[in-house]
């Protein structure tokens, strides 16, 4: 047990300054991009780096399996090089053993990075984006809410806000529609209300459509009119209503769930969301795979030129297994895979792998 604890403590202090060496390149370099960016923007400086420290948890939980390879290669060149594991081997604990202690470590970070550090990055990449999107002139047109779907749009005479019951993939046709259009001093001025929108070049069009007149001293219902088609002037596209959505990793984890259901109620695909929901909930495994790796071609003594080799190598697989990760992830966001397994047969299989190679080499 004093062996096992020994080996967390310095798995778990590797770990924290490899973490802040890369939170400090990390912000660095994510200065020096939102400094160019911004460059012509009425921004000071203290507003840039702002956006830094909101931007760098983002990048940070992006690599986090890197910053875990890293520090598992660390802490196994380090027992290496001061025999201590070639000690541990030989009071009788094998190497498998010996990896208890950092597995359970990684398993504990991974679980944290989950419950923790995502319901962190969603907030940040939110205040992130709304500040962006204000030094840029930009906001979003688009959300998606227990009670419909909600979409708004601007122009010379005023604002438009829009509610639907329903949409159909990328937000262009509407069902059971109402505008309300705002004139630019901010009170309503037309309400109408229309069975089926779509979504044109520079206009909804409406499909019987019933219009009110809020302004004046005449009851809207008495001026109504009932149109069979109707043309809304919009300056809205496709592009700008599904980049509205934003991205899965905005939403903390805890609220994924609900926001999947209130996404396929509106007649959106949720697919993208539940990959990615699944690909979170299976990050501990995938940074138990990456000491697992570090491990593998690091854990035996390490005699001459042999090192650097075997850590090239331990890096090369563990950029592999990422790759494989993402471009299962992909797959899966197009549908050609399973949500559980696009996010869970990566770090499983690379487990797995790494498992073998340490009964290959165990001696013991």
């Amino acid at each position: 047990m004093i062996l096992h604890r020994y080996f967390a403590r310095r798995f778990l202090m590797t770990f924290l300054g490899v973490f802040a060496v890369f939170f400090l390149i990390m912000t660095f370099l994510d200065l020096v991009e939102q400094l160019r960016r911004y460059a012509r923007a009425e921004a000071g400086f203290f507003d840039i780096f702002v956006l830094t420290l909101l931007n760098v948890p983002q990048a940070l939980h992006r690599i986090m399996p890197l910053i875990m390879i890293l520090s598992a290669i660390a802490l196994f060149l380090s027992l290496a090089r001061s025999s201590e594991m070639v000690v541990t081997r030989a009071a009788g604990r094998s190497a498998v053993r010996a990896l208890m202690a950092p597995l359970a470590v990684a398993l504990a970070i991974g679980l944290l990075a989950v419950g923790v550090l995502n319901p962190i990055v969603a907030s940040t990449s939110k205040e992130f984006e709304s500040r962006s999107n204000a030094l840029r002139g930009k906001e979003s047109v688009l959300s998606i809410g227990s009670s419909g779907l909600w979409l708004r749009q601007g122009g010379a005479d005023g604002q438009t806000v829009i509610r639907a019951q329903s949409a159909n993939l990328d937000g262009t046709i509407l069902n059971n529609v109402t505008f309300i259009r705002f004139d630019p001093a901010g009170g309503p001025a037309q309400r109408v209300d229309a069975d089926r929108a779509t979504l044109a070049t520079g206009a909804w069009q409406l499909r019987q459509a019933k219009s009110w007149v809020l302004t004046g001293n005449e009851t809207p219902e008495a001026g109504a009119t009932r149109h069979g088609t109707l043309d809304i002037p919009s300056s809205l596209t496709p592009d700008q209503i599904r980049d509205s959505f934003g991205t899965p990793s905005s939403i903390p984890i805890w609220e994924l769930p609900a926001f999947i259901d209130r996404l396929r109620t509106a007649g959106f695909s949720a697919q993208r969301h539940l990959v990615w929901f699944h690909t979170e909930l299976a990050l501990p495994a995938f940074l138990v795979s990456m000491v697992m790796i570090g491990a593998s071609f690091t854990v035996r003594h390490q005699r001459g030129g042999r090192t650097g080799l075997m850590v090239m190598f331990a890096i090369l697989l563990a950029f592999v297994i990422y790759f494989i990760r993402n471009f299962a992830q992909v797959l899966g966001e197009n549908g050609q895979l399973p949500a559980i397994l696009a996010a869970w047969a990566p770090p499983l299989a690379a487990i797995a792998l790494s498992l073998g190679f340490l009964l290959h080499n165990e001696d013991g």
